[in-house]
């Protein structure tokens, strides 16, 4: 989502983080020598875990710190799951989350 650079669009959304589960392998967990800590997530399954916040009815990810659509970062950036490490700025689900949040849509 939101890395250190001031001009990037993530950095004042953060809609991705408050629209999605997000689901994961247990091998990316601290406690198993990922970088995800470990305390951010739930266990789904034996091998599957979810970081906190994501599942509710109106998701917002545990490791979100700000406010959306005005200043947002990930609290874990270094420390992000794959799936966040994925997602594409501008791609179609993010421009499904920021319209989720009554943002406008990325050129």
């Amino acid at each position: 989502m939101a890395g250190t650079d001031s001009g990037h669009p993530c950095l004042s959304c953060g809609a991705c983080c408050a629209s999605f589960r997000v689901d994961f392998s247990v091998h990316e967990l601290d406690e198993q020598g990922g970088p995800v800590p470990s305390g951010l997530a739930a266990e789904v399954t034996e091998h599957t875990c979810r970081m906190r916040g994501t599942d509710h009815a109106s998701p917002r990810c545990a490791a979100l710190t700000g406010q959306i659509g005005v200043k947002a970062a990930c609290g874990i950036y270094e420390w992000r799951p794959s799936p966040c490490r994925e997602f594409a700025e501008g791609s179609e689900a993010c421009q499904r989350a920021r319209a989720r949040h009554g943002l406008a849509a990325l050129a």
